[in-house]
């Protein structure tokens, strides 16, 4: 994937509702203008980087991009669960991201104690892959230091 690192921001928007109460993995979602714009070559599935509200602090994501098949949905959408425990929620804030790089495809699951066993296993993947010298300079990119409020798709 020739476009890794790939930098954006956009509004978080509320998603399918399912991250927090049915997974308890709480996701950001990215409205439809950003996923639109995603590059050719930055295919479905599971991915890993850097993610920041507002202009707070730089932290841990893993992020799905596609259609969660387990789900059937019929619209691709960009859901980044943020590795943070946030108080509450942030619908409305400038989410900016830099995705690193790529974990796996995504698919479908034979039950929903499976797709949460997935999400752990990337959740674990991305810490370490994360914790590399390469993908942890990336954390101090002056893309996070930018205005918050400057939408952008793009390196």
């Amino acid at each position: 994937m020739k476009n890794l690192p790939y930098f954006c921001r956009g509004e978080v928007i509320r998603g399918f509702g399912r991250g927090s109460k049915e997974l308890g993995i709480p996701t950001a979602n990215f409205p439809d203008s950003v996923v639109d714009n995603l590059p050719a070559d930055i295919c479905t599935g599971i991915y890993y980087g850097w993610a920041c509200v507002g202009n707070g602090d730089v932290h841990k994501m893993v992020m799905s991009i596609g259609w969660n098949p387990y789900y059937k949905n019929t619209k691709k959408s960009m859901e980044a669960h943020i590795i943070h425990t946030y108080k509450e929620d942030f619908y409305g804030e400038m989410l900016s991201i830099v995705i690193v790089g790529y974990i796996r495809p995504e698919k479908s699951f034979d039950s929903l104690d499976a797709l949460i066993a997935a999400i752990h296993s990337d959740i674990e993947e991305a810490q370490k892959r994360l914790d590399l010298p390469d993908c942890r300079k990336l954390r101090e990119d002056n893309f996070f230091r930018t205005s918050a409020n400057q939408i952008m798709n793009g390196h």
